[in-house]
């Protein structure tokens, strides 16, 4: 069981906010040298509790502070750019850090009205997401009229899915990374499932076989490659992504939690997503019944408790979605602490085999 690690740059109530991309350089660090196989960055464009806009700058002082764990997008979001530059810029990092760049790209929009209008983009079917997704792999494979440079080794590519991200997948040959409300939902198995059933593997790209829609292999090898990016190039891999919040105690799991929960309560309340902020500040201030019910359908989509209660439960989640890899995307207020959580998880996850 692979783990790997999804760091969002949070930032924090009273401090400057290039100092959250400083404590997730730092992560990065950690994170290698606790084993984990992945170090992912976010894309979040004008959200004021979030530093990274900029996957790919992101990934590259990654890269300078790191020399074996795989860096990657969690993930590019497609409708805010052109394939051909998402494919330059993944290639360039290729070329500096070889063999361990992956890009995830997913298809959210901006935050609000007023970013997604700053971004040019309101609006984004599966359909064109599919479309921009296959654009993206021919100019990695090479088949594209044009060629994106510099031509390097293999970018794999993962796709941030939805019940539509599954099935464009599916039909591409890509690995999937599978979060939000659907990754603790009864219907997870039965989706991924799909999944498997639909999975072409002669359908991919830069994951893909020798022949890609028609595409001939282009300047790398593709799907006889093995183990590209940490997965077996021709059959499914599914990651698993979601907040883990384990400790000695449950209190003392639910107190790590709070923060992140407040936060997204509060973006439902306010309209914008917020620094995280102390337990102790979250404590002092009104919990309306409706927050408290946001808070509560956030902690439905978080593992919290002991070691053995969140050991237990991913246990049962891996089993259950046949999962190849977990994720952690948890954030909390003291960086101590979340280095600390993160020693955990991997602790947690080195342990289900």
């Amino acid at each position: 069981m692979r783990f790997s690690l999804l760091d969002r740059s949070r930032t924090r109530t009273g401090e400057p906010e290039a100092e959250a991309l400083h404590d997730t350089l730092d992560r990065a660090q950690r994170a290698e040298a606790l084993g984990f196989h992945r170090f992912w960055t976010a894309e979040h464009h004008a959200v004021p509790g979030i530093a990274s806009g900029a996957p790919a700058l992101l990934l590259a002082a990654a890269g300078q502070r790191t020399e074996r764990i795989r860096l990657g997008s969690g993930g590019v979001m497609l409708p805010q750019h052109t394939p051909l530059l998402v494919a330059e810029q993944f290639r360039m990092l290729e070329a500096l850090h070889p063999g361990r760049i992956d890009l995830g790209a997913g298809r959210s929009l901006g935050f609000t009205a007023p970013v997604r209008r700053a971004l040019r983009r309101e609006a984004a079917s599966p359909e064109e997401f599919a479309a921009d997704l296959g654009e993206l792999l021919s100019y990695l494979d090479g088949s594209a009229p044009v060629t994106a440079r510099p031509v390097t080794g293999p970018v794999p590519v993962h796709v941030l899915a939805t019940r539509s991200g599954l099935e464009i997948a599916a039909r591409l040959g890509l690995p999937v990374v599978v979060g939000g409300p659907l990754v603790l939902s009864p219907e997870l198995p039965e989706a991924l499932a799909e999944y498997r059933r639909a999975f072409r593997a002669e359908g991919a790209g830069v994951s893909g076989s020798e022949h890609c829609g028609g595409r001939q292999r282009g300047a790398w090898q593709g799907r006889g490659e093995r183990d590209v990016g940490g997965q077996d190039g021709d059959r499914p891999h599914v990651i698993l992504s979601l907040d883990v919040f384990a400790a000695d105690t449950v209190e003392r799991a639910e107190e790590l939690a709070l923060p992140e929960a407040w936060a997204m309560a509060q973006s439902r309340e306010i309209g914008a997503f917020p620094p995280l902020e102390s337990p102790a500040a979250i404590r002092e201030q009104a919990w309306p019944a409706r927050v408290r019910r946001r808070m509560e359908e956030h902690r439905a989509q978080t593992v919290i408790g002991t070691h053995a209660q969140a050991a237990r439960r991913l246990e049962r989640l891996v089993s259950a979605a046949g999962a190849d890899e977990l994720m952690t995307t948890a954030s909390t207020f003291d960086t101590a602490a979340q280095a600390e959580l993160d020693a955990t998880f991997a602790e947690l996850a080195a342990g289900l085999g």
